[in-house]
């Protein structure tokens, strides 16, 4: 059955063949363009109707963050970086890719992010980033970068509240090592 062997590709993990884009899913034989873009709009309609309202979605601590971004990172085979904006009860304003990468880095301009956190009114933030090599122990420009946006936001009175590494089954907080 075409189902079961999609599956069996992706080690019965359904939330990595969501992932896979129109043109992945056209390489399995059997799905054409019609079959794989029906596929690639049921798997968003189903990730959208998981989500829940940004106003009502709680960030208490590190491990809700995690929660809240791990599919968005935690099965990508590239970096991404990005950022959940907080208005002054850090009730959740939105949250954003702001930088996409390679394998093993992505290049980030804290301008875009403090330019929108401006933009949005926003008083907080919460930076989190994925390693697709399932290594959550951060680099040394990790906790360059994470240092840089400490001081930024001061300066702006925007507070960092947390930058996460996350993986597929665990993340690494700043903030819980006491590195903000």
């Amino acid at each position: 059955m075409l189902a079961q062997r999609m599956l069996a590709q992706y080690d019965n993990h359904l939330d990595q063949l969501a992932q896979c884009s129109v043109e992945e899913l056209c390489e399995f034989h059997g799905v054409g363009l019609a079959k794989a873009t029906r596929l690639a709009a049921a798997f968003e309609l189903v990730r959208r109707h998981k989500q829940t309202p940004l106003n009502r979605i709680q960030l208490n601590s590190s491990q809700s963050v995690f929660y809240f971004l791990q599919p968005h990172l935690g099965n990508l085979q590239h970096e991404e970086f990005w950022v959940i904006y907080l208005n002054q009860q850090h009730a959740v304003l939105t949250h954003e890719q702001l930088s996409r990468g390679g394998i093993t880095q992505t290049s980030v301009d804290m301008r875009l992010a403090f330019k929108r956190a401006l933009a949005l009114h926003a008083v907080a933030m919460i930076l989190a980033h994925n390693h697709p090599s399932g290594n959550p122990e951060p680099s040394q420009s990790d906790h360059s970068l994470t240092k840089k946006f400490v001081k930024a936001g001061k300066n702006l009175d925007i507070t960092l509240l947390g930058h996460l590494i996350i993986t597929e089954n665990t993340y690494f907080s700043f903030a819980d090592e006491g590195q903000l």
